[in-house]
């Protein structure tokens, strides 16, 4: 092989020489320089075997995991050293890769924690895996809700009386599963809400999907595990350079005096993960956790940094409000959120602006625009984003109103039954207005932000059906239901 030392950090595809501490990624070095050299002539899957003759470029760097960072009997002895260095980078004793996303990290932590028929105490800020992930478990949520920032009409902390109140009403809880931070960099009390969980005798699972550079750098809060949580799940891709659909599932077990079985978490884990992993993934997956330990608290405080000079030109503008810690609030301090009300200009009208300039963001509403902001960015694309949003803004300029506040956050659900036992319920689609009072059978969220305001086992109400009703109307979408026109529902048949 004449593949060049994959842990040489001259090597241009590892500029850092991160592969030194990455099995996983010196392995995918190693396979792709083979294959490029003409070495390695693989007769395995996948079935484009790297002619980028044939559709181009699209496959470039795909490597699968077995046959690639290693054959089908050792790749694994390769994945369980990168998920080891990743355990105890998180400061724990089991860690999983996955290439599902949080989506799949979620869904297994969940299938770890019960039997069908429990309680599970779960913020309805959830995201919709979540809810998912109940159905395959069979268990029945029980949810409890963020208090709404009067300001602008975000969530904010999950409150940990709220959980302790749930866990003393449902005594056969089997664990709390909320998100943190959520979806616009607002924080709970973990490390109260934890003491909630095991007062109970109960895991507390933290869905942290956004925030990855946790507890890497003094700039930006502890991860939830220090901070007590059982099991983190994290989306590595959202925020740090790794593929998309790279995700992290760590815990503490009760191998470590925890509550968490580890035979448990690793059946969960396996039930729903692909037997033919892209090796890429995981490659970056394991580049990404070496990265924050040798170059985290540099990259981190550089963002942190990039971040607060966003927020502070931005406040600069009239009108123009950004989400940042108060007495109120904590919010992540590398998470951007411009809040508009207090411009008139409507959010899918700056949208389409940025778009129009080449610069698509995460999120927009009525009132917020979310553009995501992670340590591969620098200065000068920040900088031009914040002079065509500030153009786009005045472009837009209109009266001054009061901030919505998502149905998301606020229409009460009454469940009649189970998530499960409605999700396999036969069904029937209904015109909308004849669905108030029946039992709805799919998953209907206003997106953004994607929380579902009505999920499989809860009844329709007209409360609800005016909220999605709104979002349409002021131009947004109906996320996940089988009729997104909102013209029908789908409930449980009589």
């Amino acid at each position: 092989m004449t593949a060049s030392d994959p842990s040489d950090p001259r090597d241009p595809r590892d500029p850092l020489g991160l592969a030194a501490d990455a099995p996983l990624l010196a392995a995918w070095l190693g396979f792709d320089e083979a294959v490029r050299s003409g070495a390695v002539t693989p007769f395995t899957i996948p079935g484009h075997k790297h002619r980028t003759d044939l559709v181009g470029d699209v496959i470039r760097g795909d490597v699968p995991f077995y046959g690639g960072l290693g054959t089908m009997k050792d790749a694994d002895t390769v994945l369980a050293d990168a998920e080891r260095r990743a355990a105890n980078a998180w400061g724990v004793d089991w860690c999983r890769l996955s290439v599902g996303g949080s989506t799949h990290a979620n869904q297994a932590a969940v299938l770890a924690l019960g039997r069908p028929d429990q309680s599970v105490v779960v913020s309805r800020t959830l995201h919709r895996s979540l809810l998912l992930a109940i159905v395959f478990a069979g268990l029945r949520p029980v949810w409890v809700r963020p208090e709404i920032d009067v300001t602008t009409g975000l969530p904010g902390a999950i409150p940990a009386s709220a959980v302790r109140t749930a866990l003393a009403a449902n005594p056969d809880a089997c664990g709390v599963v909320i998100g943190d931070p959520s979806y616009v960099g607002t924080m709970s009390d973990i490390e109260a809400i934890a003491a909630a969980a095991h007062e109970a005798g109960v895991p507390l699972v933290v869905d942290g999907a956004w925030a990855a550079y946790f507890g890497f750098s003094p700039r930006v809060p502890e991860h939830a595990l220090a901070r007590g949580a059982d099991a983190l799940v994290m989306s590595a891709h959202k925020t740090l350079p790794t593929w998309s659909q790279g995700a992290l599932l760590v815990a503490r077990t009760t191998r470590s005096g925890a509550l968490l079985d580890p035979d448990r978490l690793e059946r969960a884990f396996d039930a729903s993960h692909t037997t033919s992993a892209a090796g890429a993934i995981l490659a970056s997956a394991d580049a990404s956790r070496a990265l924050l330990e040798q170059h985290g608290i540099r990259l981190i405080d550089d963002l942190v940094a990039l971040v607060a000079r966003a927020r502070d030109r931005l406040e600069g503008v009239a009108g123009i409000a950004v989400l940042r810690s108060s007495d109120e609030l904590t919010v992540d301090p590398a998470k951007l959120v411009v809040h508009l009300s207090g411009t008139g200009a409507h959010g899918h009208a700056i949208e389409r602006d940025l778009l129009a300039a080449g610069l698509p963001v995460e999120m927009a509403d009525r009132d917020v625009i979310v553009p995501i902001i992670t340590m591969a960015d620098a200065a000068p694309a920040v900088d031009r984003l914040l002079h065509e949003l500030i153009a786009a803004v005045e472009r837009h300029r209109g009266e001054p109103r009061h901030p919505a506040v998502s149905p998301a956050w606020t229409v009460d659900a009454e469940t009649a039954l189970a998530p499960r036992e409605a999700f396999f319920a036969r069904h029937e689609t209904v015109p909308v207005d004849a669905t108030v009072g029946r039992v709805c059978a799919e998953l209907v969220a206003p997106y953004p932000p994607g929380v579902p305001v009505l999920a499989p086992g809860e009844v329709v109400s007209a409360t609800a059906i005016e909220a999605l009703r709104q979002t349409l109307a002021d131009g947004g979408r109906i996320a996940y239901a089988a009729d997104p026109t909102l013209a029908s529902i789908q409930v449980v048949a009589r």
